[in-house]
């Protein structure tokens, strides 16, 4: 008989096939590995993972859970810090099918989806000044399920705000399958009728509660401050129905009492004027002593930094000068007031400057109203958790606690504190947080490699738990949930009458305690410290993760094989089982790394600019295939290198060749036999109808009697294929023509046949080819400009991206020049050279643009968007516009990565037709012309086609 303790995942993905599609269930090894870690520090294998996409999927997998006993945990982005979404049972995970928004009621409200992350509905909001109330620090990545499960809050949204008191109305499914709503008032009848158990049980707690003054008050008092210790308790007095009260215990609730399908949140204002700056004090009871004065001054963000948590960034490029003088007890505050308008927020600040002299302040603050200093100081702020993470000791984890204590109590609580860290050997421990909250965070690095290292953070966790629940009647957990660390101390911070009636809302509702057992009620005394999670030394680029999971929304191939985190545990696993001696199960893993980890990356680097501790795992994977390569691979490849001029040559043939078949056979034909040969050998590339050669390259020189300004350096795609369109004018000639237009002056090198910038070396880890070939070209480009004299532009984004990293792999001679050289992208040109000089003939109406990943990279982004509004009345950049997956020649051979890559980004072009569709790379041109059957072109084409001669 399969029980739950012997199920292996292969049986249990099998037994899921009579609950979803196969293509949904997700029972590998490397699926169950790379989804036993979250963010937090604790590792559970789950016995397979499972991506439903509909309520009726939910019930049936309720079902299934209870037929054979197999525990169910609900995950959304996983970026919770206290063990919330790992499980040894079935993770279910939301993250694909669940992301519906509408803004309803003129943007007082939204609807969504539990897999909706929370940035992009403030996206969706941000025309109407309004926003979510809660603004976790992980809201670029943080999704609704988990905004809502954990009761977020965040910087600005003190008490009111969060999630409990925003929710306006839910959709949720109980454990036995049946589903309500609190905007249906024929639910309310249902419920009662349905439900008599739940419904009569919720009743008997909220009048023994009512009747129990102690019971009461003590729920009272301790949701006037931060807390989400167990459950949101506060219902039973907030609320009369017994559905209401049962909707409201689901916020905060972490997936043990339900799944919550959908909300309707109010939302608050996005106030559009803000000044900020940051105080300085000589020590943390000035800091403290300052924060009720700035609160009643109408501050909306009181944001506290202890000295460690400053000196974590003082070397942070554009820090302020003063954080290095500042003596060794100081601390600092930042302060931000909002309002709607200008006025409004001088009254405020008006309103400070009248208690000012009362603050023991180092120095008087500059407020600042520029939004990029504004971004830099919140960087400075955010940037504190991270700059822990990447100086820590290779083997150990970041742990990133939260607790709330009496705004009174502040100061006297952080010395204390710092006591424990002092005591517990924890020398790079810092603190900071929502100081105007009472709330503060504070960050420890931590190893569980040994039963001493175990036994110190036990010790250390129940001192703090003393220090917060009994000297400062405090709550151990503020806005990052109860989870496992914190489960054993629920009834420590509530007392036996409150935790007893948690104890009995979970036996009621899931009384075989299936749903995310372990998290919030658990009565394993050391459940803190069971399941944690071992952080092997692996490599330098897999060492640095926290696995946060703030990179994972970046990602092309998130929703069809791996994410950057997960291809890190994945690594860490592989270490494990090295170690070990698992041989099978190495081999097993390292076999279906080969397409998840490294075949299917894009290498697009978009996850560093998400990583707080900036890794690139594009690098990694990088190295890993020159790690994989032959030695006749890697020969290959300088063969190519070495003959570039005469590879292109052919390739161009081929695309001639291929147009010839269709042109013979129908439009298709080439995609056809591809397809069908692609069956048999999957490493072959797919035909794209966007496939046509390019006609020969003209020779291209200034005009008579003048110097070039500029040289011009077509990429050897865009040498080598064309437009399918049937435009007259290639991109070559469009370039041309627009500096032709603004009086620039352009030449293109005799001997630029055979130049490649390298990146199809470099995105493959063919590392010597690609030294070979970027110190050839940087030698051609010394010549070609006249020993820098002059800019050279490229256009392709990624050309160019790859080009201007390619020191490390120059020569010291060709590192010099490279220092003198000016390389351009099309981007930049089109902004510096083109766009003052030109003169606009008519705009677009309206067009769409998709933003290369090398143009983010680059910090070229607005730059592109301001380009385009030049020369239209309205620019459309997807919210969901992100990596398409191409990569060069990946799409090709992996279509199915660019075709999940874009999935989001189409799904919203192709709700309006434009006058134009705009990109600055070949490849993701055609990659975004094949997914919406619209001509995605290079904004060189924009420009073109709406400016005339001076």
């Amino acid at each position: 008989m399969i029980t739950e303790k012997n199920l292996s995942h292969t049986e249990a993905g099998k037994m899921l096939e009579s609950v979803l599609p196969k293509e949904r269930i997700r029972s590998r090894l490397i699926d169950i590995v790379s989804y036993a870690s979250d963010a937090g520090f604790y590792y559970l294998l789950p016995k397979a993972v499972v991506l439903p996409n509909s309520e009726a999927e939910i019930v049936a997998l309720f079902r299934f859970s209870h037929q054979y006993n197999i525990p169910l945990t609900f995950r959304a982005a996983g970026t919770s810090l206290s063990g919330q979404a790992i499980t040894d049972g079935i993770l279910v995970d939301i993250s694909q099918y669940w992301n519906a928004i509408k803004v309803e009621a003129a943007g007082d409200n939204v609807r969504v989806q539990p897999g909706v992350i929370g940035a992009i509905v403030n996206a969706h909001l941000k025309k109407y000044h309004k926003k979510i109330g809660p603004d976790p620090a992980s809201i670029n990545s943080a999704m609704i399920g988990g905004i809502l499960s954990n009761n977020a809050s965040g910087m600005c949204c003190g008490v009111t705000k969060n999630s409990y008191h925003t929710v306006k109305h839910i959709r949720f499914i109980l454990p036995d399958g049946k589903r309500y709503s609190t905007e249906s008032a024929e639910d309310y009848t249902r419920f009662a009728a349905e439900c008599p158990a739940i419904y009569a049980k919720i009743r008997e707690l909220k009048e023994r509660i009512h009747k129990d003054p102690v019971a009461f008050e003590l729920i009272r008092n301790k949701y006037k401050t931060k807390n989400t210790v167990g459950y949101s308790v506060n219902a039973f007095i907030d609320y009369g129905e017994p559905m209401d009260i049962l909707a409201h215990l689901l916020i905060g609730a972490e997936g043990t009492l339900g799944f919550i399908a959908e909300a309707v949140m109010e939302t608050v204002p996005d106030y559009p004027v803000k000044s900020t700056a940051l105080f300085y004090f000589t020590n943390i009871f000035y800091a403290c002593a300052a924060i009720v004065p700035l609160s009643i001054a109408g501050a909306e963000a009181v944001e506290l930094m202890d000295r460690h948590a400053l000196r974590s960034v003082e070397h942070m490029p554009g820090i302020p000068e003063i954080i290095q003088t500042l003596p060794d007890t100081a601390a600092a505050l930042l302060v931000e007031f909002q309002g709607n308008s200008k006025e409004e927020v001088e009254q405020k600040i008006l309103a400070y400057q009248k208690i000012s002299a009362d603050l023991a302040l180092i120095n008087e603050p500059v407020f600042t109203t520029d939004p990029v200093q504004q971004a830099f100081l919140w960087k400075i702020r955010k940037g504190m958790f991270p700059a822990v993470g990447a100086v820590r000791k290779s083997g150990t984890t970041v742990i990133l606690e939260d607790i709330a204590v009496p705004v009174a109590h502040l100061g006297n609580a952080i010395l204390d504190l710092q006591a424990l860290f002092q005591k517990y050997a924890y020398d790079n421990a810092i603190i900071f947080g929502h100081a105007k909250d009472g709330n503060i965070h504070f960050v420890v690095t931590q190893a569980f490699d040994t039963q001493l290292e175990i036994e110190r953070y036990d010790q250390f966790l129940r001192e703090v738990v003393d220090l917060v629940v009994h000297q400062y009647q405090g709550a151990l957990k503020a806005e990052h949930g109860t989870g496992r660390n914190m489960a054993p101390f629920v009834e420590t911070e509530w007392g036996p009458v409150v935790y007893g009636i948690m104890k009995e809302l979970k036996q009621v509702i899931d009384p075989r305690n299936l749903l995310n057992p372990g998290v919030i009620i658990n009565e394993d005394a050391t459940a803190h410290i069971q399941n944690l999670k071992d952080l092997p030394t692996v490599e330098e680029e897999v060492d640095k993760c926290i696995e946060c999971g703030f990179c994972e929304h970046k990602c092309p191939s998130r929703n069809i094989t791996l994410t950057p985190r997960r291809r890190i545990v994945v690594r860490r696993e592989l270490a494990k089982l090295k170690e070990r001696g698992s041989r099978k199960e190495h081999t097993e893993l390292l076999k279906q790394y080969q397409y998840d980890g490294l075949d299917t990356c894009a290498v697009d680097g978009l996850c560093a600019t998400a990583c707080p501790v900036d890794i690139n795992t594009g690098s990694l994977v990088k190295r890993l295939r020159k790690e994989n390569h032959s030695a006749l691979a890697n020969n290959i490849a300088v063969m190519v290198a070495n003959n570039f001029k005469g590879v292109t040559v052919g390739v161009k043939i081929g695309l001639q060749a291929g147009g010839l078949v269709n042109k013979v056979f129908g439009k298709n034909a080439m995609y056809n036999v591809t397809g069908a040969v692609k069956k048999l050998v999957p490493a072959f590339p797919l035909w794209s109808n966007q496939l046509k050669a390019a006609p020969a390259l003209k020779k291209y020189k200034p005009s008579q009697d003048k110097e070039a300004a500029v040289v011009y350096f077509p990429t050897c795609i865009n040498r080598v294929m064309g437009d399918t369109t049937g435009k007259s004018k290639s991109i070559i000639d469009t370039f041309f023509s627009v500096s032709a237009k603004a009086g620039v002056e352009v030449m293109v090198p005799d001997d630029i046949k055979g130049s490649c910038c390298g990146q199809i070396f470099s995105s493959k880890g063919f590392s010597k080819a690609y030294s070979i070939t970027a110190n050839e070209t940087i030698e051609k480009l010394w010549k070609w400009t006249n020993q820098g004299e002059l800019p050279v532009v490229l256009d392709v984004t990624s050309c160019t991206h790859t080009l201007q990293q390619s020191y490390p792999v120059l020569t010291p001679d060709n590192k010099d020049k490279f220092d003198r050289l000016r390389i351009l992208d099309s981007v930049d040109y089109i902004y510096s050279f083109i766009v003052p000089a030109i003169r606009v003939k008519a705009k677009k109406d309206s067009i769409v643009l998709h933003p290369v990943c090398s143009l983010q990279k680059m910090g070229l982004s607005d730059v592109f968007v301001r380009i385009a509004n030049a020369f239209a009345n309205e620019v459309k950049v997807p919210l969901h516009a992100g990596c398409c997956g191409m990569a060069g020649d990946r799409g090709f051979l992996f279509p199915e990565l660019t075709r999940s890559a874009v999935a989001d980004e189409i799904a919203e072009v192709e709700r309006t037709t434009y006058d134009g569709y705009y990109s600055s790379g070949k490849t993701c041109e055609m990659a975004l012309s094949d997914a919406v059957n619209k001509n995605y072109e290079s904004i060189l084409f924009l420009v073109d086609e709406c400016t005339d001669f001076s």
